[in-house]
């Protein structure tokens, strides 16, 4: 069995490197992903309150039969619980439905600037990490203007941004201030998103073959070789399995240059400013 390795979070705790995203599977088929997930070896599980599968997660969870300190689950709050009260029952419901004590992870869903309600949510996700209910706190989607504000209004930096990274969408103004504040970078949507072409580029076809891989590991080590977190999406056994085989190679700094090719810019890929939930 593989087991992805563990990146250090700036409040102490670890989290797997890889992981299994849960959009857009219905309870039932969380369940089962889960299930098959952590039998192959992943102990990092993403959901939200806004995929609607939290009771799926959560059952699949406890038919693993796999200890509960060796998992990491993150959970994220949406818009409609931005603000204290709000934020204070998001989580509780989210516990409830997951059928855990505490989640490890916990991240404002999107920055939503215009409500001007995240800096107050944030300050409730510092009582809420206070009184044990989750572990480490962090958002998504948040650009630096929104982390800055966050930062100097609270003094506590988060431990995760999850943000839109792949090789198409490297977002790399943004990892570098990650990096310098000592934010993890997670990644969502790392093969391009559901629709997305970037899988047929040749040239991962043609590193793919070089190494023995797929497309789709060959995009994963990129990820994993940036030190980046990463939540690949699947209900497939056999993906499960090939996402999380991709710990046993390496790209060289040629290949790495050649992959840069798939940038689109830094205005590729969603922007927090104006989209959100």
């Amino acid at each position: 069995m593989t087991l992805a390795p563990l990146l250090k979070l700036n409040d102490g705790y670890s989290i797997p490197q890889l992981g299994l995203g849960t959009w857009p599977l219905d309870d039932d088929q969380a369940a089962t992903a889960v299930v098959q997930a952590l039998e192959a070896g992943y102990r990092h599980i993403d959901t939200a309150v806004k995929y609607g599968n939290e009771g799926g997660v959560g059952n699949g969870v406890r038919a693993s039969g796999v200890d509960r300190a060796e998992l990491f689950i993150t959970t994220k709050l949406d818009g409609q619980f931005q603000g204290n009260d709000r934020a204070i029952a998001g989580l509780d419901g989210a516990l409830e439905r997951l059928g855990l004590d505490y989640v490890d992870l916990l991240l404002i869903h999107w920055p939503l600037p215009q409500r001007d309600q995240y800096v107050s949510t944030w300050k409730t996700f510092e009582r809420l990490q206070a009184e044990g209910k989750v572990r480490s706190i962090g958002v998504s989607n948040f650009k630096q203007a929104h982390l800055e504000r966050l930062m100097a209004e609270t003094g506590v930096v988060p431990a995760v941004n999850q943000i839109q990274l792949s090789p198409a969408i490297t977002r790399t103004a943004e990892r570098e201030f990650h990096e310098k504040h000592g934010i993890v970078t997670e990644s969502y949507s790392p093969l391009g998103g559901s629709g997305a072409s970037l899988l047929d580029a040749p040239i991962l076809s043609q590193l793919a073959e070089k190494h023995g891989k797929t497309p789709g590991q060959l995009v994963l080590r990129w990820h994993i070789q940036h030190g980046l977190v990463t939540i690949p999406k699947t209900a497939n056994p056999e993906r499960m399995r090939e996402n999380l085989d991709v710990f046993d190679f390496a790209l060289d700094p040629q290949d790495l240059a050649e992959l840069a090719i798939l940038d689109e810019g830094p205005g590729a890929g969603n922007d927090s400013d104006v989209t959100g939930h």
